[in-house]
C-alpha cells in the first residue's frame, strides 16, 4: 500500500516527513545500529522518571545464568490492591528500552494506582526468537508470584504495549493460555507487530513514515533467524499465524489507517471476536505506525490516548482471573 501524503492526517505529516527521513527503508544492519539516539539523550531518557511516579529495579534468574532486568513503576502515593500490568515496550523487536515509554503509561498508573512491570527483554539484535518471549512470559511470573509485595491483586494482572510490544503481548497471553500457569485479567496489544508475512495489502509495499514494509522485512529477519520466510514460525512469534483464539481474556486495541500493521490488526479483532473474546477497537483515520508517541498532542493522538485511558478504567473496574 501506498501512502499519499494527503491520506496523512494533516497534523502528522510534518514530524511524519522528518522522522521518516532517518526511519526509512531500515536494512537489517541499521536495525542492529539502533534507532541513532545520541547518548546524551539515551542517558537521559533512562535516568527520567516521569512526575508522579516512583520506580525501582528487580532482577530475575534465567535459565542460563543471566538476569533478566526488570523496571517497576508505582505511583509515588500508592493504592491498595491496585491492577498489575506487564507493559513490553515496543522496537521492531530490535530495538527500545523500557524506560523510554514510561511518559506514555503514566496517565494509566496514575488513573487507577496501576503498578506496572516492564521487562528489559532481549532484543532480536542479541538473540533471535524465542528469547525475548521467554523474558516477558518470566516477568509475567514474576508479578504473579510478587503481587502481594508489590501491593497488587493476583486476580487482576494484565499485559499491555505498542508495536513489537503488542506482539509480545499478544504471544505472551497465548503462551499463557496454553501453559495453563497463570491468568491474564485482560490484554492491550497496541498496533501490534504480530504477522511475519508481510501478505496483507497494508503491509505489501507501504511507505508511511516511522515503519515501512521494508523496516518490517529487516526487523521480522532479525527476529526470526533462519525460520524467517518458512512454515516453520510458531504462533507464539508470529500470533497472526494462531487459527484458535478463544480463552484469550478481554482485548483493546487500535491502529492507524495508513500503517503496515492495520490489516494484520483488524484480522487479529476478527479472530478474537469469532472466539467469544470480548473486544474494544478503534481505527485512526490518517494515522501511521506510532503516531500517538510522534505527534502526542495531535487531536487524532489525544483521542487514542484517552480512548485507551478510558478502557483500561473499565477493565479495572469490570475483568478479574484468578490465579489457578
Amino acid at each position: 500500500m501506498r501512502v499519499a501524503r494527503d491520506a496523512i492526517d494533516p497534523e502528522l505529516r510534518r514530524r511524519g516527513a522528518l522522522m521518516g527521513r532517518f526511519l526509512a527503508a531500515r536494512t537489517e544492519e541499521q536495525l542492529r545500529r539502533g534507532q541513532r539516539i545520541p547518548g546524551v539523550v539515551e542517558t537521559w531518557l533512562r535516568g527520567r522518571v516521569p512526575r508522579g511516579l516512583v520506580r525501582t529495579e528487580e532482577t530475575v534468574a534465567r535459565p542460563d545464568g543471566s538476569r533478566l532486568r526488570l523496571l517497576v513503576y508505582r505511583p509515588a502515593t500508592p493504592r491498595p490492591d491496585a491492577p498489575g500490568l506487564l507493559w513490553i515496550h515496543g522496537g521492531g523487536y530490535a530495538t527500545g528500552a523500557g524506560e523510554f515509554e514510561a511518559t506514555g503509561f503514566r496517565s494509566l498508573v496514575l488513573g487507577s494506582g496501576a503498578v506496572v512491570v516492564t521487562p528489559d527483554y532481549r532484543l532480536s539484535v542479541e538473540a533471535p526468537y524465542p528469547a525475548a518471549l521467554d523474558d516477558c512470559y518470566a516477568a509475567l511470573l514474576w508479578l504473579r508470584d510478587h503481587a502481594a509485595r508489590l501491593g497488587v491483586r493476583r486476580d487482576q494482572l494484565a499485559v499491555g504495549g505498542p508495536s513489537a510490544g503488542g506482539g509480545l503481548t499478544a504471544a505472551t497471553t497465548l503462551y499463557a493460555r496454553d501453559r495453563g500457569e497463570v491468568a491474564v485479567a485482560f490484554q492491550m496489544p497496541i498496533y501490534p507487530m504480530i504477522d511475519d508475512r508481510g501478505d496483507t495489502d497494508s503491509t505489501r509495499d507501504n511507505d508511511a513514515p516511522i515503519w515501512d514494509a521494508v523496516t518490517n522485512r529487516s526487523a521480522w529477519r532479525l527476529y526470526l533467524g533462519d525460520r524467517y520466510g518458512t512454515d516453520d514460525v510458531p504462533i507464539y512469534a508470529a500470533p497472526a499465524r494462531a487459527t484458535d483464539l478463544s480463552g484469550l481474556p478481554p482485548t483493546m486495541t487500535y491502529v492507524g489507517d495508513v500503517e503496515a500493521f492495520r490489516d494484520e490488526t483488524v484480522r487479529y479483532v476478527e479472530g478474537l471476536r469469532a472466539g467469544g473474546v470480548p473486544v474494544e477497537f478503534r481505527e485512526f483515520p490518517g494515522a501511521y505506525h506510532g503516531f500517538d508517541v510522534v505527534v502526542p498532542k495531535a487531536a487524532v493522538s489525544v483521542a487514542a490516548t484517552a480512548f485507551r485511558d478510558q478502557w483500561f478504567g473499565h477493565a479495572v473496574r469490570t475483568y478479574t482471573a484468578p490465579q489457578l
